[in-house]
């Protein structure tokens, strides 16, 4: 299931899906059939850990969203957590990927786990 932008619960900035379509090509990938999966799973020094890697083909039950030109594929439980989150692009040398996630109470130093608000 596809969504747009302005249904998307969650959103990658523009600075951050350009890096990735950057990515899609220089692994030779098309953009319409490489998916960003992001996800969380159990771990990290406040209990949750983001995941973000890319991925060819979707699972049955995920959901796939759509932002400034970037396909993001989302299991449901990883869902719930995700909500309203932002995927950007650090401002340091490394420039590596970052989560904004507004259901997080609060976050490791590093940026990579988070504990939920429920």
């Amino acid at each position: 299931m596809s969504e747009n932008q302005k249904d998307s619960p969650i959103t990658i900035t523009e600075k951050a899906a350009e890096k990735l379509l950057k990515l899609i090509k220089d692994k030779d990938l098309t953009p319409d059939k490489a998916f960003l999966r992001v996800f969380i799973h159990g771990g990290g020094c406040s209990g949750f850990q983001y995941g973000l890697m890319l991925e060819g083909s979707p699972s049955e039950n995920d959901k796939i969203f759509e932002s400034n030109g970037a396909k993001i594929v989302i299991d449901p439980i990883s869902l719930r957590y995700l909500k309203g989150a932002e995927v950007d692009l650090s401002n340091d040398l490394m420039e590596s990927f970052t989560i904004k996630n507004p259901n997080a109470k609060s976050t490791c130093g590093c940026g990579q786990s988070f504990q939920p608000e429920n």
